[in-house]
């Protein structure tokens, strides 16, 4: 076992492998790397402005959205991809690769330990998972929980970074936190501090907020990413059939960015979503809810768990999508303390 480093964040101590240091380091290339590649640094610059400051992530761009920066020519951008194509390996690798890369994966805890054998360990990175159901069905209360889950070291089930919350309801509270984090025996205004939180009041306000989230990613340890509830804005923005196709391809733009996020800073995405009435839902469900979103919003998540309310304080976990998950249901409690295995 490598010998673990100690380092001061936010107040708080926290321990880290030295191995998983080297990895992360090694998880992406910095956009400043291409200028090792002949690439004029003020071209780095105005990639930087635009919200790109790693290789990965710009490789996630097509050309046509790399012309569309003020000041690069079609010329520099075949430029820049080339010199990027040289400092990665994008092409393919076999399943065993992939496999050794899937190990980066870190799972984070819920706090119920029923809800992490559900999900085979607890929250993914590299993904995104989406929780859905009606208003207190538990979906922002497990968002609070993970804010402070994420926090805790690694062999804790935790994530070992910071929390990015972007808020479209106005429901974080941040009181919610303290009692969360004196559970898990954690400094509150450390675990606080560790937090950054931004209020989206329109789609674009939104959409702008993730281009920002690069810069911040690139230079912190970062671990999870909350957008409680994705589809809210979206649903004021847009109005009637007539805006319908434009709001799926607004949607789709934004998920696009939070699946680059995910891939490309090794970040766990976990998103709130609503529901509407399924008027085809059958005769024999009582009341037939389907999440908002469409197909747009289906394809995007990995892993899609619909939440509904239980007894008292209970609260049931049915997976209903995920490529790597069986079929199954949790039962879990809300408590003063955040998301807890349900006591029988």
């Amino acid at each position: 076992m490598a010998p673990s480093k100690q380092y001061e964040e936010g107040g708080q101590l926290q321990l880290m492998d030295a191995d998983r240091i080297e990895e992360e380091e090694e998880c992406f290339e910095s956009i400043d790397k291409l200028i090792s590649q002949g690439i004029n640094s003020g071209d780095v610059k105005k990639l930087q402005d635009a919200g790109i400051y790693t290789c990965n992530g710009l490789m996630m761009h097509t050309k046509k959205s790399l012309t569309g920066i003020k000041g690069l020519s079609e010329a520099k951008v075949d430029k820049i991809c080339e010199a990027a194509e040289k400092l990665l390996s994008q092409g393919f690798m076999t399943g065993s690769d992939l496999l050794i890369k899937r190990k980066s994966v870190v799972r984070i805890t819920t706090g119920s330990q029923a809800l992490d054998e559900l999900l085979g360990g607890g929250i993914e990175t590299l993904c995104i998972t989406e929780a859905f159901g009606e208003f207190r069905s538990g979906k922002t209360q497990l968002a609070h929980t993970l804010c402070v889950s994420t926090q805790l070291p690694i062999h804790m089930h935790g994530g070992n970074g910071k929390v990015a919350y972007i808020d479209t309801e106005g429901t974080f509270r941040p009181e919610r936190i303290v009692p969360i984090a004196e559970r898990f025996g954690m400094d509150a205004n450390a675990v606080l501090d560790n937090i950054i939180y931004a209020r989206a009041y329109t789609y674009e306000h939104q959409y702008n907020l993730l281009l920002g989230l690069a810069a911040k990613m690139a230079e912190e340890p970062f671990r999870l990413l909350i957008v409680d509830s994705v589809i809210a804005l979206f649903r004021v923005d847009f109005s009637g059939r007539g805006e319908l196709a434009e709001r799926q391809q607004k949607l789709a733009q934004m998920l696009s960015r939070l699946t680059k996020i995910a891939e490309e800073f090794n970040v766990a995405v976990y998103i709130t979503n609503q529901v509407i009435a399924d008027p085809g839902g059958g005769m024999f469900i009582t009341d037939p809810k389907k999440p908002a979103g469409g197909h747009v919003l289906a394809h995007a998540a990995t892993i899609r768990l619909m939440l509904r309310k239980g007894k008292g304080e209970q609260r049931v976990c049915k997976i209903f999508d995920a490529p790597n998950l069986p079929e199954g249901e949790a039962v879990f409690q809300v408590t003063s303390g955040g998301v807890t295995d349900a006591k029988d």
